[in-house]
């Protein structure tokens, strides 16, 4: 029994690090250019006008951001037939060769037109591949998680996703000032990318090496997979749409803290660069300290209320963060930017881990793809394009709080409309309204 329990926990182990070390370089890649946004821009997307370079820069990264659905809806029935495993290493070898591809891309200036229309179908790979990436990760981390951990398990799939956008952000602002803006604006740019590649070979070598998660392989073993897991996700409504409007929130002020942040003190604000950065790391990984706390702490008292009482701060939060900006310097600034911070880290912590227990296994990675994916292109990765739009378009600098608010109250109503009943896998037990893998129970 103890030998079992303890190749159970090597197992739990080795899964954890082969899915966070992909997850890592899908969010990498979203930092690099969530950074180097406004070289990209001056590269493929010419102007006389710096701010339509960028906002077209914005644009493509948000189009990424819109394909999502579609790879969720590829990948996410395809992970619920053959397993989680064999779609990992799919979309690993999908995020990490374009990204690598981006860094290789000729600009503008070389063939014209051709350019951004490369950009954007490289951006287009990618969105794809992140789609099918986030219900087949999650999935599997939260089949993997031991008896009440799902949130304190799911929780350092968020941390992963903000340690990459860090490192992203890390390597994209240490090049810049090393090199300098002319010499990354004439190609120091692509290098950023281009370590995707040898990240992606190492993280390839850890995935093959994986085991399909314990729930899966009982279904498989039953005879009890879906045979069509995007028809009978249809029969859990309820969840689906609970799930799409949780995660608003969740969306929107991700890429607040993230992605937009940066650009907002740096373009709007007027903050030197150094302020920007330190600010944007401190706060990135504030957040991420706090995640394993909210995570195991919802483990204990319950998802519900923790939620919705964070949920309730960070709306507050980002109305202050953009009523603060008009006159803000860098010292009254730093609050509102940390209390946007810790209410996120703390409202992401548990969301993978709800997601997770409001689907059955059989078509858990279905329902999180369709679910999570169309939020997060709307609300979170069209953040930074719709905020730049509200400013230019009504000349306020504080106009992006209707948008952020608006993501806020959404989510509070659907938590407000959670039920106890709704978690069909809160307790462990693998459970669907059709059929029942009783199998896979022994694993959770």
């Amino acid at each position: 029994m103890a030998t079992q329990q303890h190749n159970l926990a090597r197992q739990r182990r080795r899964a954890f690090i082969g899915a966070t070390s992909g997850h890592l370089i899908e969010w990498y890649d979203y930092g690099v250019y969530g950074f180097l946004a406004v070289y990209i821009g001056q590269a493929f997307f010419v102007s006389d006008d710096p701010a339509t370079s960028l906002l077209s820069s914005f644009a493509a990264f948000a189009l990424s951001f819109f394909i999502r659905p579609l790879g969720g809806l590829f990948f996410g029935p395809l992970a619920d037939k053959i397993g989680r495993r064999k779609t990992l290493i799919t979309v690993l070898f999908m995020m990490a060769g374009s990204t690598c591809l981006l860094g290789l891309l000729p600009t503008y200036a070389s063939i014209g037109i051709a350019a951004p229309i490369l950009l954007v179908l490289i951006r287009c790979v990618q969105g794809f591949s992140a789609g099918g990436e986030i219900g087949t990760i999650t999935s599997f981390i939260s089949e993997y998680a031991g008896p009440g951990r799902r949130g304190f398990s799911t929780c350092w799939l968020m941390v992963t996703a903000v340690l990459g956008l860090v490192l992203g952000g890390a390597v994209a602002n240490g090049m810049t000032w090393v090199l300098g803006a002319e010499t990354m604006q004439a190609g120091g740019w692509r290098i950023p990318f281009l370590i995707a590649g040898p990240m992606g070979l190492i993280s390839m070598y850890i995935r093959l090496k994986l085991e399909d998660s314990p729930e899966f392989l009982a279904l498989q073993k039953a005879g009890e997979t879906s045979k069509a897991p995007l028809r009978e996700v249809w029969q859990w409504k309820r969840a689906i749409t609970l799930v799409f409007f949780i995660i608003t929130l969740h969306s929107s002020i991700f890429y607040l803290v993230l992605t937009f942040a940066s650009t907002y003190m740096s373009r709007i604000l007027k903050f030197d660069s150094g302020t920007t950065l330190f600010y944007v790391f401190i706060a990135s990984l504030s957040a991420a300290l706090v995640m394993p706390l909210g995570g195991a702490f919802t483990d204990k008292y319950g998802r519900k209320p923790f939620l919705m009482v964070v949920g309730v701060l960070a709306t507050l939060a980002m109305y202050w963060f953009f009523k603060s900006a008009p006159d803000a310097t860098p010292a009254t600034f730093f609050l509102p930017l940390m209390a946007v911070a810790i209410t996120f880290g703390l409202y992401a912590s548990s969301t993978y881990a709800t997601m997770s227990e409001l689907l059955p296994t059989r078509i858990r990675s279905t329902g999180i793809a369709v679910a999570y994916n169309v939020p997060v292109a709307v609300f979170g990765g069209s953040a930074p394009f719709i905020s730049t739009w509200l400013i230019q378009q009504t000349g306020d600098i504080t106009s992006p709080w209707y948008f952020y608010i608006g993501t806020g109250v959404m989510s509070l109503i659907a938590l407000t409309a959670l039920r106890k009943e709704d978690f069909v896998a809160g307790s462990g037990a693998v459970q669907a309204r059709s059929k029942t893998c009783e199998g896979a129970q022994d694993f959770v």
